[in-house]
């Protein structure tokens, strides 16, 4: 049985890019209705297995591809913001730093491609930073819906989540402003932690 992922942090406390009102409903409705899904379709798909039903396993699979995304999803969504007081913002530093000026010019070039690729998604969906073990790379990508970045062979470093329910009550339908602001808490320490277990 998968459980919602504790908190470090207030619901407040990523305020003001994220009010606490956002916080809570985002935490408490939307990536517990995940995992209360992912919960049923996976006990679902244990009886459909044990029955040798293939039809019901194969039926079940969109479910728990969309809940177990967005349980995976927001788990790392939420160990990727930090307030400003705990370290959230400013600007990466060391090795990852590094990467990234590697791979995209320049942090600020990194930033600036990252935010117009995850506006511009049609739809409810993800950007990502995500680095590619063959190539030794990271990339930026999205991900439409809840669909996790590891079905894109990426392992996930950083994402923003552009559904609705991450902003609107908000910044109602300006995105790109929530997504330039998010940059104001994102905490580079944890990005820099996934980009070294990845990259070793």
């Amino acid at each position: 049985m998968y459980k919602l992922p504790e908190l470090s942090y207030d619901f407040s406390a990523l305020e003001p890019v994220i009010s606490a009102e956002i916080m809570q409903l985002h935490y408490t409705k939307h990536h517990n209705a995940y995992v209360t899904n992912l919960n049923t379709a996976l006990q679902k798909y244990a009886e459909a297995e044990a029955k040798e039903d293939i039809a019901a396993m194969i039926a079940l699979q969109q479910a728990i591809k969309f809940n177990g995304g967005g349980h995976v999803n927001h788990s790392i969504f939420w160990t990727n913001l930090a307030p400003v007081s705990k370290g959230g913002g400013g600007a990466p530093e060391g090795a990852l730093a590094a990467a990234l000026a590697k791979d995209f010019g320049s942090v600020e070039s990194f930033i600036e491609k990252m935010s117009a690729q995850t506006t511009a998604i049609q739809g409810s969906g993800w950007g990502w930073l995500g680095y590619n073990k063959e190539s030794k790379k990271m990339s930026i990508t999205v991900c439409a819906n809840q669909d996790p970045l590891s079905t894109q062979g990426l392992i996930p470093l950083l994402g923003i989540d552009v559904w609705e329910h991450a902003y609107y009550l908000q910044y109602k339908n300006v995105r790109a402003e929530y997504v330039k602001n998010i940059w104001n808490i994102v905490s580079w320490k944890n990005v820099e932690e996934r980009f070294q277990l990845a990259s070793s």
